[in-house]
């Protein structure tokens, strides 16, 4: 037998695949990073491997018990990894191939209304949190709140977040260039990366960013710092011309003009 027959052949595919193969598990890794899932991930590796060495040693009690374990593995797997899961889908769902399809360009006048707003908002240390729907659907939490269906404008959002309204409470969102809801309810992010400081308005921001691909505004009630949130991701310290150019690269920002031509050509004449 030559050296020839000891060489495996290596196809572009096989290249790709290997490619392919180690990205997701690199951002599985970036997903479960920081999470109870580590801890969770290694339990089950432990379980498996224990099995492997029961088949090995011939246990029969043991072997059929982790046999009845295994009929039920997937779905556990499913269950324990649910968030990781969706975050890992609605990644996907990011890339811009993608989100050209489901996500409509905003108004740059709808993004200088909120950031005059979150900069007074800033100045005079009124708490807020400010979430902008992208291509995930937020109709479950913006039922949790009290339906505004309003026109975006500095005033209403500094009235809103006013600390004697009613509504000052939780987040607005804001769908279709509208405010859609105000005192929502968003989940609270458990993530162990986060700073042990940060209260409940950065954790939410947080956490609704690791279900879906929101962004997410937050001004400090106590210190009037700004900060925004997208894929699990909190930035903070930011001032008013940073969240601008943020919220313009997050939500493909274009003039109203051109929306209004764009849509224009697309209605039947």
């Amino acid at each position: 037998m030559t050296l020839v027959h000891w060489i495996i052949p290596i196809r572009l595919v096989d290249l790709l695949e290997i490619g392919l193969v180690a990205y997701v598990l690199y951002k599985l890794y970036q997903l479960m990073r920081g999470t109870l899932a580590v801890q969770i991930f290694l339990g089950v590796m432990a379980i498996y491997l224990l099995q492997v060495i029961v088949t090995a040693l011939d246990m029969t009690m043991l072997r059929r018990f982790f046999g009845a374990l295994s009929e039920v593995a997937v779905l556990a797997v499913i269950i324990l990894f649910q968030p990781e899961i969706r975050r890992l889908l609605v990644m996907v769902a990011q890339t811009p191939f993608l989100r050209r399809f489901v996500s409509a360009p905003v108004r740059e006048e709808v993004i200088h209304e909120v950031c005059a707003a979150v900069a007074e908002m800033s100045r005079l240390r009124i708490g807020a949190l400010i979430v902008f729907e992208r291509s995930t659907g937020l109709r479950h939490y913006i039922e949790t709140g009290t339906i505004l269906n309003a026109r975006i404008s500095r005033e209403l959002l500094l009235t809103i977040f006013y600390d004697k309204n009613p509504l000052h409470d939780g987040a607005v969102i804001i769908r279709n260039q509208v405010i859609a809801a105000a005192r929502c309810i968003l989940p609270v992010s458990t993530s162990m990366k986060l700073s042990p400081h940060l209260g409940l308005r950065h954790r939410a921001a947080v956490g609704i960013t690791e279900q879906t691909d929101a962004f997410v505004v937050v001004v400090s009630e106590e210190t009037g710092t700004i900060s925004v949130a997208q894929q699990g991701e909190l930035i903070s310290n930011l001032t008013a011309a940073e969240l601008r150019t943020l919220l313009i690269e997050a939500l493909e920002a274009r003039p109203a003009v051109e929306v209004e031509e764009e849509t224009s050509m697309e209605l039947p004449s």
